[in-house]
């Protein structure tokens, strides 16, 4: 699932194999840049803003794109077949001469200005691994509204760029709270560890090829993905549940004797939960 770390390691990927090299190929395959070309534009940069993706490229105009659940972007050498998915999946293919640049599932893409940028993430919140970082700042927005529920402050990414729904349930077991707990209820010293806590584990895998939030060779994550098998600390068989106002699918997972705070009377999918304090 592309989250913060991930989306650095596209941008690298992305930027190393395009930047400095001329385009050869320009193919948009959204109906509203379905006749833009970029070919003869040399690419400028490719570079991460939380989870979204900007590929700057000669003449003043960025690509943004964004891979949200299950987006992403692979890169061929010439002949290569190319393996990320179905052709109708496509929605960009971007080539140089030794390289091909193909976009799937991405469920956002737009063509606009540079300088334009801040339209599609000026209202981000500072990026977990980016050079805006500032943890003062976080808690500034954090607290704006603290009757929100933790789970759903952290994937505001206008409150801080980068997580998604692992680094969500994986924060909130490290700060041994469950993610329905209003940000208001959560002991001053938990929230103020919030922000280093979030970056430290972004940037401890920000070049690693499988998230791990444990330490552990045989186990990479407290609770994500881990439901019913017992908790890494306690034993308890680890939840999930929906979270959120049910637009999309936000599968939550917690240690309901680890993590203190309200929670969902039963465990199910979508939806918003209902919550036992």
């Amino acid at each position: 699932m592309p989250e913060g770390d991930t989306v650095h390691q596209a941008a690298r990927r992305l930027h190393a194999a395009l930047a400095g090299k001329v385009l050869t190929v320009s193919d948009l395959r959204v109906p509203a840049y379905a006749t833009a070309d970029l070919t003869g534009r040399s690419v400028l940069a490719v570079a991460p803003r939380g989870k979204h993706l900007l590929t700057r490229v000669e003449g003043g105009l960025t690509l943004h794109s964004h891979l949200q659940m299950d987006g992403a972007w692979k890169i061929y050498a010439p002949g290569q077949r190319w393996s990320g998915g179905p052709g109708h999946q496509i929605r960009a293919v971007l080539g140089t001469a030794d390289r091909t640049a193909v976009g799937y599932r991405l469920p956002v893409l737009e063509l606009l200005r540079t300088a334009d940028e801040h339209r599609a993430v000026g209202h981000l919140g500072p990026d977990l691994l980016g050079p805006d970082w500032d943890p003062e700042r976080v808690l500034e927005n954090l607290l704006r509204d603290p009757a929100l529920p933790l789970g759903e402050a952290l994937l505001d990414q206008r409150n801080l760029a980068g997580i998604g729904n692992v680094y969500k349930s994986e924060v909130c077991f490290l700060l041994r709270a469950t993610p329905w707990l209003p940000l208001g209820d959560l002991p001053a010293g938990h929230l103020t560890r919030l922000p280093a806590l979030a970056k430290r584990l972004l940037e401890a895998n920000r070049d690693r090829p499988a998230r791990n939030t444990t330490g552990r060779r045989e186990q990479n994550l407290f609770v994500y993905g881990r439901a019913p098998r017992p908790c890494l600390r306690c034993g308890t068989p680890v939840r999930v549940a929906g979270q959120g106002d049910g637009s999309r699918e936000r599968p939550t997972y917690w240690c309901p004797v680890c993590q203190w705070g309200p929670a969902p009377a039963a465990d199910h999918r979508g939806g918003r939960a209902r919550t036992t304090g």
